[in-house]
């Protein structure tokens, strides 16, 4: 049975999604961008500041959902430029230093609203 997952800790859906939604232990996180929870976007700071406020959005998500990133069995980040993956990659580091889960990157066309990274998460709770 599917639960859906939603926490004012982080930015609400902007469209027909939920925050995430899980099912039989997994979670499944939708992409997060650099939009605070109050809505603010920052599409214009740093690709290493809007990283961490897209971590920090997924550490809420997750929280939310009664798991942490110590949970997260997989990650996919979206690059709207593939130069940006040392600089996204040492903020990633610090979320998941023990233990990082698998991880997909993969440079895009565009992402929404201008922002430069995006990245969605797979996680397993009891």
């Amino acid at each position: 049975m599917k639960e859906v997952i939603s926490t004012d800790e982080a930015p609400a859906a902007v469209g027909a999604y939920s925050q995430a939604t899980a099912t039989d232990g997994l979670v499944y996180t939708a992409g997060q961008v650099a939009i605070t929870p109050d809505g603010r976007h920052l599409d214009d700071r740093s690709v290493e500041r809007q990283t961490r406020q897209v971590l920090d959005n997924l550490e809420s998500v997750l929280g939310a959902a009664d798991c942490s990133t110590r949970d997260v069995l997989k990650t996919t980040v979206f690059l709207g430029d593939i130069e940006d993956y040392d600089a996204v990659d040492d903020v990633y580091a610090e979320f998941f230093d023990d233990d990082p889960p698998a991880r997909s990157a993969v440079a895009v066309a565009d992402l929404p609203a201008g922002f430069d990274v995006e990245i969605e998460a797979v996680a397993t709770r009891e």
